[in-house]
């Protein structure tokens, strides 16, 4: 795009000193850098991990093989699962922690867990992987429990579903000066290096907000306002929905109840398990519930977590309830379109 005065270079970028960056043997010099890397699979850490593939590789397969084993619990497991399970496959899940989805309120995460039985995931909580081993037929997922026998799944595909961290490894980022620790840019409240000024980052590799693609966004738009107008600029993560696209979808914005009660907020719960509401009901959907975090004496939302048909856009109205300040009140006297999934917001509060 020449017109635009943008130049592109195609290769890996690392730091060369505190305003230099190299392209392939070519050294760029700059008054600022945005490191907008992404971030990759944390390392296992176990025999056989070159023999995992990554939830990216899981997107590009043309075929989907018969016996899926996912290592790790949270949003990659539960949504790959229940779209390899619904297609055919056998799918283990293997993870260390003591449930699902630790991210999102563990009581709507039990009233989900029967679509996983339904549709024949084995769950396996509590099992660390300590290696994978390929055999004649296959690949062989050795894991260990507490207290339990020591697991031994065969599979035709294993995926990385344990996390994802900042990708730095390869920037060179002591050459610019760039201080990291426990492998998190070290950021102020502008996205800017706390040690290069000139240089700032956005989305998964600043890995200062919620890891999802409207953080990263948001992120963007912060960055560049700052580089235009310098450091004056903040990123506001109030009210950032979150799903994970299980069927049903399950979704969270805004405090959960613990943490809530650790700021010391006074607050009502409204929690429920309603499958006899219509807009479950018109869709034989068994699974669908509530719980909704009102502050005392000034009626605001504090946290919205559904799970059921429609979550994973019902729960952007308490977003923006969230974020704008709107109170229980002013979503209860607003008239939904009926019968639609926004119809059911009155009756959550």
């Amino acid at each position: 795009m020449p017109s635009w005065g943008v130049d592109a270079f195609h290769g890996l970028a690392r730091f060369a000193g505190l305003e230099t960056i190299e392209v392939d043997g070519r050294a760029l010099q700059a008054r600022h850098v945005l490191i907008a890397t992404g971030a990759r699979p944390v390392p296992l850490g176990i025999p056989g991990e070159e023999l995992v593939s990554t939830s990216d590789a899981f997107l590009e397969l043309e075929r989907l093989p018969r016996r899926i084993v996912l290592i790790g619990g949270g949003y990659v497991a539960a949504e790959f699962s229940h779209l390899s399970a619904r297609a055919g496959a056998e799918v283990t899940i293997l993870q260390r922690a003591p449930r699902l989805l630790p991210n999102f309120d563990h009581e709507l995460v039990g009233w989900l867990m029967p679509r996983f039985e339904e549709l024949g995931i084995t769950v396996e909580t509590g099992a660390t992987v300590a290696r994978v081993e390929r055999v004649q037929d296959g690949l062989i997922v050795h894991a260990s429990r507490p207290g339990a026998p020591d697991l031994a799944v065969a599979a035709d595909l294993v995926v990385h579903a344990a996390g994802r961290g900042p990708d730095l490894d390869a920037l060179n980022l002591a050459a610019g000066q760039v201080t990291v620790r426990d492998g998190r840019l070290q950021l102020n409240e502008h996205l800017q290096s706390v040690s290069n000024p000139r240089v700032y980052a956005a989305g998964d590799a600043a890995a200062v907000g919620p890891p999802l693609t409207p953080v990263s966004s948001h992120d963007a738009k912060v960055v560049a306002a700052n580089l235009l107008d310098g450091p004056t600029h903040r990123p506001d993560y109030r009210g950032v929905p979150s799903v994970a696209f299980t069927v049903p979808s399950i979704a969270a914005v805004g405090l959960s109840e613990d943490e809530a009660s650790r700021q010391g907020l006074k607050f009502r719960v409204n929690a429920a398990s309603t499958p006899q509401w219509f807009t479950a009901r018109r869709l034989a959907e068994r699974v669908y519930g509530h719980k909704v975090l009102i502050e005392e004496g000034t009626d605001r939302i504090l946290g919205a977590h559904l799970v059921g048909p429609h979550a994973e856009e019902v729960i952007n109205l308490f977003g923006l309830a969230i974020r704008h300040g709107l109170t229980a009140a002013d979503l209860r006297s607003t008239m939904f379109a009926y019968p639609t999934g926004a119809s059911d917001v009155g009756y959550m509060l």
